[in-house]
């Protein structure tokens, strides 16, 4: 089985456009359709096909090209069962713990509302990456828009249980932000101190923070560490319930 190739660029103002493609298969598949003429610019850059849309939630700058890219190539769109009748083109609905092949790597789907009600994560199992969209990111997670801070907090636990090697792109450059936030909640955090530094210097050379791994995260991102001691004495909530906590932290950035 070779291994997957992956093009990351930018969409609209602050969307992360990601392609995965299979060389022993030729399949590609892109990881939502935020903005048509991007992705249609890095498929042709690397001489790929598109064959699929992997469709992570509903919302419009997610599947703004679905009904456009599907009539231009004929790919086929995948996306999530809870949210069917919102995602344009949609031709096949998968739901939590589903299987499916694309090539000869397994994916898996992760279920994981709090931004949306139906978000869901696309793990390739064998290749060790997960696509997590607007659930999980660098430092960070996503706003809570349909569903409670609790339903969250467990959505983002199924990610952390995932290896630590595991390969995180997600959906927004959203990383020099989240990381200043970061630091609010969590500061004598020697590792989170050391990753602002270098997201600052990345940033600052117009560099992508894109992809991050699950391990990184549990190590620097408050959003995966209410547990923390530290956090919960910072937060003056050490006899509180992880959920209380994490609704905190997550209010805190809201107003950041």
């Amino acid at each position: 089985m070779k291994t997957l190739e992956i093009e990351v660029f930018q969409c609209r103002s602050d969307n992360y456009g990601v392609l995965v493609h299979d060389p022993e298969t030729g399949l590609t598949a892109s990881i939502d359709a935020p903005e048509e003429q991007p992705i249609i610019d890095a498929a042709a850059r690397r001489g790929w096909k598109l064959t699929h849309i992997l469709t992570t939630h509903h919302h419009t700058d997610h599947v703004e090209a679905n009904l456009p890219l599907k009539e231009r190539f004929g790919l086929e769109i995948i996306g999530p069962i809870n949210e069917a009748v919102a995602i344009p083109g949609l031709d096949k609905s998968v739901a939590d713990g589903d299987e499916f092949q694309f090539g000869e790597h397994t994916v898996c789907v992760i279920e994981t509302p709090g931004h949306t009600a139906g978000h869901i994560c696309y793990h390739f199992l064998d290749d060790k990456i997960l696509f997590a969209a607007d659930t999980l990111f660098a430092l960070g997670c996503g706003r809570l828009f349909e569903r409670p801070a609790a339903d969250m907090w467990h959505s983002l636990q199924k990610l952390a249980v995932l290896p630590d090697e595991t390969a995180v792109y997600f959906g927004h450059e959203y990383t020099l932000s989240n990381a200043r936030f970061a630091l609010s909640v969590d500061p004598d955090n020697g590792r989170l101190q050391d990753r602002v530094q270098e997201v600052e210097t990345a940033r600052k050379a117009g560099k992508f923070t894109i992809p991050t791994t699950i391990g990184l995260e549990k190590e620097t991102n408050p959003f995966l560490r209410a547990t923390d001691p530290a956090i919960r004495r910072n937060l003056l909530m050490e006899s509180r319930t992880n959920e209380e906590v994490f609704a905190e932290i997550r209010k805190r950035k809201d107003n950041f």
